[in-house]
């Protein structure tokens, strides 16, 4: 396949927006510190490329009047620190024709592959210092069959998904011709930004610690074989209900597991995941594994922060507890773990976890790359551990920028063993995508767990 770049510009607000330095919340420097991508698909349309490519520019520079956060540019410091220097120096949006058909890219729900990133995403050049690097990165891709993707690269140090998708929902407004449905809150002053810290409330020593390793650590040459790939599951309604029926009879029938309402989906398919990963893994009963999950805080605050807040208000916790454990026990016990972990995160646990934050040196032990692998990176998130990434309720879906819907949403290609996402499929049955990153060795036992045990 051959990508043949038509246009490559850095997109600027189209009116004067603020300007200066602006401090950033604890949540903000913590976690993913990189990038984080997200592709649309488009089927055939009649509109003409370049008046497509047109009205995305301009639309984006009418958006970043509003989210102007997205072009500026970080600075970081020596202690893991970083602040956003508001300057207006743009987005970077692409525009490319592909010599390959959509349907390339359709196969198996549109699981994501290297082709992705190579033909999809537009290239990060990080040997460039940190304040030149676009925050916000675009790539518009024509297929030979008329198709078009539309790939959204942005800082995870200046929003999380909540933030991501607002802002697409608007871009996506401003596009058709309608005006903002609803601005972005920028203000942080719910996360305690600019005030000194006081003394946390609750001991947060495990909050933010590294995941559990392997009990029988992998050998240099072990690590230098081991190869991940994505696979994508589809799960039926019909499926989850299964295992909803059947984790709250485990619920109902235990005397230690949590009985005050029933579990949700996403705690019984997360712990299903959970399970079936540790059983394609063939742990050891006393192997610790953990599961992090992302709970976002803007609901859980109070007062309750809206939405529409653009900044990170999400952030990850972790249930824990051994395989012998997670396996011998219900698929309840899991579920309970889980919400164990959600319920700790109160408006009292938020802003004692910041005072915690601001108290440290050094913020460099609390976040993690992207582009870690099995050897761990900097934070680590491999094997014996999942990474579950909620999309089921984001605003990311239908996202009509004048020439209709997309066919598809979903994340882009991505190396780390055991970090998943949760999405709707999009069809009207309310099933669900599963798109997980794992071992190659383990694809298979996984698979066959995940469908043989429903």
């Amino acid at each position: 396949m051959e990508l043949n770049i038509k246009k490559s510009v850095m997109v600027t607000p189209a009116k004067s927006t603020w300007t200066g330095n602006q401090s950033l919340s604890e949540w903000d420097q913590i976690g993913c510190t990189t990038y984080a991508s997200a592709i649309y698909f488009y089927g055939p349309t009649t509109t003409q490329f370049q008046a497509i490519t047109q009205t995305l520019i301009d639309s984006l520079s009418h958006a970043l009047v509003h989210f102007y956060p997205l072009a500026g540019r970080l600075r970081s410091f020596d202690n893991g620190r970083f602040e956003l220097e508001c300057n207006a120096h743009g987005a970077l949006f692409v525009a490319a024709k592909l010599n390959a058909d959509l349907a390339h890219f359709r196969e198996d729900h549109f699981t994501p592959t290297p082709d992705f990133d190579r033909f999809l995403l537009p290239h990060i050049n990080e040997s460039l210092p940190l304040h030149e690097l676009p925050l916000c990165q675009v790539q518009l891709t024509k297929f030979r069959c008329g198709g078009l993707s539309l790939s959204l690269t942005i800082s995870h140090v200046i929003t999380d998904g909540t933030g991501a998708a607002n802002f697409m929902t608007e871009w996506a407004r401003l596009a058709r011709g309608l005006p903002l449905g609803k601005a972005p809150l920028l203000d942080k002053k719910a996360f305690r930004v600019g005030e000194m810290g006081r003394t946390p409330r609750f001991d947060h020593s495990k909050d933010f610690s590294n995941m559990p390793f392997l009990l029988k650590r992998p050998t240099v040459e072990e690590l230098k074989k081991m190869k991940t790939t994505m696979v994508t599951l589809k799960l039926a309604n019909e499926q989850v209900q299964k295992l909803k029926k059947r984790a709250n009879q485990d619920r109902q029938n235990s005397t230690t597991l949590e009985t005050s309402r029933p579990y949700t989906r996403y705690e019984v398919l997360t712990s299903h995941i959970w399970r079936c990963s540790t059983k394609a893994r063939k742990h050891q009963r006393e192997q610790p594994t953990a599961c992090a999950i992302t709970i976002d805080s803007r609901k859980r605050l109070q007062p309750p922060l809206p939405f529409s807040y653009f900044g990170n208000g999400a952030f990850d916790v972790m249930a824990s507890c051994t395989s012998g454990d997670l396996l011998s026990k219900p698929l309840g016990f899991g579920a309970s773990k889980l919400r164990s972990a959600i319920e700790m995160v109160t408006n009292d646990y938020i802003l004692s976890a910041i005072d915690f934050l601001k108290s440290q040196q050094d913020l460099t032990e609390f976040q993690c790359s992207y582009k870690s692998s099995t050897n761990g990176g900097g934070k680590y998130y491999g094997n014996p551990n999942v990474g579950v990434i909620n999309w089921m309720n984001l605003a990311f879906e239908g996202i009509d920028f004048g020439w209709g819907k997309e066919i598809h949403f979903g994340p882009a290609y991505h190396k780390v063993d055991g970090d998943l996402w949760i999405l709707r499929s999009g069809d009207d049955d309310e099933s669900l995508l599963i798109v997980i990153c794992l071992l190659v060795e383990h694809v298979k036992a996984f698979k066959k767990y995940f469908f043989d045990d429903i």
